[in-house]
């Protein structure tokens, strides 16, 4: 493991920008860039799209590690090249941030009020090419919309896989979202916490993992998961509040830093100049830098 790149996910400044909509939310991220489903045909020119703007936002002069830790990829983003260097090297070599590797397929319909990841096959093969690629860690999305046996089958799951990935020497990130329309938000919370400390007190000394949470309706409900011994960061989504709204809840709870997508790269167009571009993009990343400097 990069002791370096341990050390910038444990105690850095700044926040995880997700960059990895997969292949079912990426004409969604496209048309908000300014591309519509007219423009390309078929996947391949779709994803060649979409590491466009990528590549955009990534060697934008506003986007390094100053104030940016670690950025979350694409299977395919992992695969391709920035400016002739793998990805995940770019983003490190010349931005200094930390590769973070999206891992899951996808979820499950809706079973006891969650939903549970869909199997990942050939997880092992993928982890080891993302070890090969110099990738650090991973992430892996579950969405919880009720409390109750649901809620305690998505914490299973994602330790079991978590397990797995550490086994491959990689920090996994583990992302029980909690819907943020949940009528019961704030129990389910309460319970996610409860199960969330359980299944810590199973990991070795060694063993460290993340957290990516919805913003509890309680501010600093999740203190005693940042304080412990095998959590190396606690971040937070979005979850389809605003960018002005997850920052403000964002800043109320302490030590939590932002992992956002949608309120990243919201206002950003395929149409604007580069001087546009990176003035509005700059203006995103100081704010989100600010609201998780608390």
């Amino acid at each position: 493991m990069n002791t370096e790149q341990f050390e910038k996910m444990k105690s850095g400044a700044g926040f995880i920008a997700a960059l990895d909509q997969s292949g079912g939310s990426t004409p969604k991220a496209l048309r908000l860039y300014g591309i519509d489903e007219s423009q390309y045909s078929g996947d391949a020119e779709m994803f060649d799209l979409v590491h466009q703007m990528r590549t955009r936002i990534i060697t934008s002069p506003v986007f390094n590690g100053d104030r940016i830790i670690a950025t979350i990829l694409f299977e395919d983003t992992m695969d391709r090249a920035i400016e002739g260097r793998p990805t995940a090297d770019y983003v490190w070599e010349v931005k200094g941030v930390v590769p973070i590797l999206k891992v899951d397929k996808g979820l499950e319909p809706e079973a006891d009020g969650a939903q549970l990841m869909k199997p990942i096959p050939g997880l092992d093969e993928l982890l080891a090419r993302a070890r090969e690629k110099h990738i650090f860690g991973t992430k892996m999305r579950s969405v919880i919309k009720m409390p109750g046996a649901g809620l305690e089958a998505v914490v299973d799951q994602q330790f079991d896989v978590a397990l797995q990935i550490l086994g491959a020497g990689l920090i996994p990130i583990i992302e029980p979202e909690i819907d943020i329309h949940s009528p019961a938000k704030a129990e389910a919370e309460a319970q996610l916490k409860a199960s969330l400390l359980a299944h810590l007190r199973d990991l070795s000394a060694d063993q460290f993992v993340m957290f990516k949470l919805t913003p509890p309706d309680t501010d600093n409900l999740y203190a005693d998961l940042l304080a412990h011994p095998n959590v190396l960061r606690v971040v937070f989504l979005s979850g389809g509040f605003s960018r002005d709204e997850a920052n403000e809840r964002l800043a109320r709870n302490h030590g939590v830093v932002a992992s956002f997508s949608r309120a990243l790269t919201q206002g950003l167009t395929a149409q604007q100049n580069d001087d546009e571009f990176n003035a509005l993009l700059d203006e995103s990343i100081a704010s989100i830098a600010k609201a998780s400097a608390t």
